[in-house]
């Protein structure tokens, strides 16, 4: 089950001006589930996008930075369940444009100013006579609070619907955040096999709008992990209706860091979910890395940590055999480290100093905290003021048996 996760209620997301969803089960993989999601946008809605640097990325992933590149205007985007349309080749990219197409015509748009994402399983095709048939039910239950059916539409093997609002005061005008994400296996920067769609109704710029995701996904999709895995189809959108009726805001306006904060928060919340929901997942692991020259080398070491199948399996065991995470620590690359300035805490609790495990630790204090759902593991390098933070979770037999499940 997940790690202190529970779905959301529909009436807590609240719905943002400009932005309708509507969903279909149009029977892509199986049958009696949503699989199909479409979202409009107000016209002059400004869009941003990141997505995975797997090299190997799905069709509707290189369709979607085409369609950016345009600058035609993005209207509407479309999300299918059930088949990723990666490792598809040639065929692969018209199904994606012939999707693109029907949708266009149903809304009365151009197929660039659509935005296609996949998820689901790699290698196999994308019944696109299937989404298309869908397309027509998702669209005659447009409505803006479908917040938590779309999440749910967007789930593969999550277990439950992750998705969250936000709202503050902008020049006196209420400015509504709600996104969604999923995402449970293949979690790994960069970004995390995820989907994420978060929008406001705020007045923003497009280079505001582009320098807040950048920023978000930095503090966020770009600082978990479950597996190691960066997946084929990883998108993150965030979508600005103009709708709020404040002034706009630019990187330098007043009000620019307080959108930027808020929305960032809705990113971790949304990424910290994914950690939570992580397949098979029974602990959820916090790794803070202090003291670092910079922040890519204490990256280094939190992923060296965050990693480890022997450190993952530990935690999901509850043994205390901590001597694996100094062995991550050693092998992460780490240029000229002093192993004997470092130390070790888990929770509260020093664990290894001076080379060596702490004069006053005691392996059943370490039994203790690893028995918590919420595990915090930290270390001070001792090398500069640099530091960042990784969430990630154990793996457990369950993780084996969803994974070689999948396709059943």
């Amino acid at each position: 089950m997940p790690v202190k996760l529970t779905a959301p209620q529909a009436s807590t997301l609240l719905p943002v001006r400009g932005v309708k969803l509507g969903y279909a089960e149009a029977n892509i993989r199986k049958a009696q589930r949503k699989d199909l999601l479409v979202i409009t946008l107000a016209e002059g809605s400004a869009v941003s996008g990141v997505f995975t640097q797997n090299q190997f990325c799905a069709a509707p992933v290189t369709l979607c930075k085409s369609h950016l590149a345009a600058k035609q205007g993005i209207r509407a985007l479309m999300v299918n369940t059930g088949c990723a349309n990666a490792g598809t080749g040639e065929q692969g990219m018209q199904a994606a444009q012939q999707s693109c197409a029907a949708l266009a015509d149903l809304l009365d748009l151009n197929a660039e100013q659509i935005l296609p994402f996949s998820t689901g399983v790699i290698l196999e095709p994308l019944p696109v006579d299937k989404l298309i048939s869908g397309l027509p039910t998702a669209i005659a239950n447009l409505n803006e609070n479908n917040w938590l059916a779309a999440a749910e539409a967007i789930m593969t093997t999550d277990i439950v619907a992750k998705a969250t609002s936000r709202r503050l005061l902008i020049d006196g005008q209420a400015v509504t955040i709600t996104g969604m994400s999923k995402g449970s296996g293949m979690i790994h920067p960069n970004m995390a096999t995820m989907l994420g769609y978060i929008a406001t109704d705020a007045v923003v710029s497009q280079a505001a709008l582009d320098a807040i995701i950048h920023h978000a996904v930095n503090k966020s999709f770009n600082c978990i992990t479950v597996d190691g895995d960066t997946s084929t189809n990883d998108s993150l959108i965030m979508l600005a209706s103009q709708q709020a009726g404040h002034a706009q805001i630019s990187e330098t306006s007043p009000h620019f860091l307080a959108l930027r904060d808020a929305m960032t928060e809705v990113a971790i919340e949304l990424a910290q979910a994914i950690v939570r929901d992580g397949e098979g997942a029974t602990k959820f692991m916090t790794v803070q890395i202090d003291g670092g020259k910079d922040e890519a080398e204490c990256r280094k070491v939190a992923y060296a940590i965050a990693h480890s199948p022997l450190i993952k399996t530990a935690f999901f065991a509850s043994d205390p055999n901590l001597g694996r995470i100094l062995a991550a620590i050693g092998y992460a690359g780490v240029d000229q480290l002093d192993v004997n300035q470092l130390k070790l805490y888990l929770g509260d609790v020093l664990v290894a100093e001076k080379g060596g495990r702490a004069s006053a630790y005691r392996e059943e204090q370490g039994a203790a905290i690893m028995q918590e759902a919420e595990i915090l593991v930290r270390v001070d390098l001792a090398r500069g003021a640099a530091s960042c933070t990784i969430w990630t979770c154990d793996f457990s037999y369950d993780y084996v048996k969803i994974n070689a499940d999948y396709r059943s």
